[in-house]
């Protein structure tokens, strides 16, 4: 009895050095994987870094309270603005930016519109327009994102136009002052995306067009290296 319980405790020991030791190699392959990737190209770790720096940023109107008293919940749009449109490159953050901001306008205003529209009808008839309203242009808008030109360049700004209509719309049914709203939203959202700007352009910027003279004259020194081999 004693040797099976000793074999027994020696197959557990066993076992747990085997999963360790699994975790282990595992941990290790993730970071070599991380190191070659910042190896191949630093500028990913500086991305990094930069996003992180504004996100640390536009945090600040949840830290301090004179800023949260001026913006109140929808300092976290500014938040979430960071963490969408902030891309590698310039370009690709600047596009993004516009297209959140314009169409971060128009769906607000067309909310406040609807929401105007819809208390017309009494306050039985409200939620139904405003249901009405939300499901036409949700279904408008999505069909929209299927056209091959729009796809390509406004898919995103039409995603978030989509998203802005529906949440003014209807949480301006129980919100009071929903042009105060919508104005503390689209001035977080230009701030987020400013901050983006500001930090993506003077803080190392990466241009679209070096990055592609880079990958062109990477990949012509592999082809020399092919044909020399």
């Amino acid at each position: 009895i004693i040797r099976s319980a000793d074999q027994g405790k020696t197959g557990i020991v066993a076992r747990l050095k085997s999963v360790f030791g699994k975790l282990k190699a595992k941990a290790t392959d993730v970071a070599k994987g991380m190191k070659k990737i910042g190896q191949d190209d630093p500028r990913r770790i500086v991305h990094s870094v930069k996003v992180a720096l504004a996100l640390t940023i536009v945090s600040l109107f949840y830290y301090f309270r004179p800023l949260y008293d001026g913006f109140g919940p929808s300092g976290m749009w500014a938040v979430l603005t960071v963490v969408v449109i902030f891309e590698f490159t310039v370009g690709a953050t600047l596009c993004k930016a516009l297209n959140r901001g314009l169409a971060t306008f128009l769906a607000g205003s067309l909310g406040i519109g609807a929401e105007y529209l819809a208390s017309l009808f009494g306050e039985k008839g409200e939620p139904v327009v405003l249901g009405f309203l939300v499901f036409l242009l949700a279904a408008a808008s999505t069909f929209t994102r299927f056209f091959p030109h729009i796809k390509k360049k406004y898919d995103y700004g039409l995603l978030i136009f989509t998203l802005t209509f529906s949440l003014v719309a209807v949480s301006g049914y129980r919100v009071e002052k929903i042009i105060e709203l919508a104005h503390q939203r689209l001035s977080t959202i230009i701030i987020g995306g400013a901050t983006c700007m500001i930090i993506s352009i003077f803080l190392c910027p990466v241009w679209a067009g070096e990055e592609l003279h880079n990958l062109i004259a990477l990949n012509l020194e592999k082809l020399a290296t092919f044909l020399e081999a």
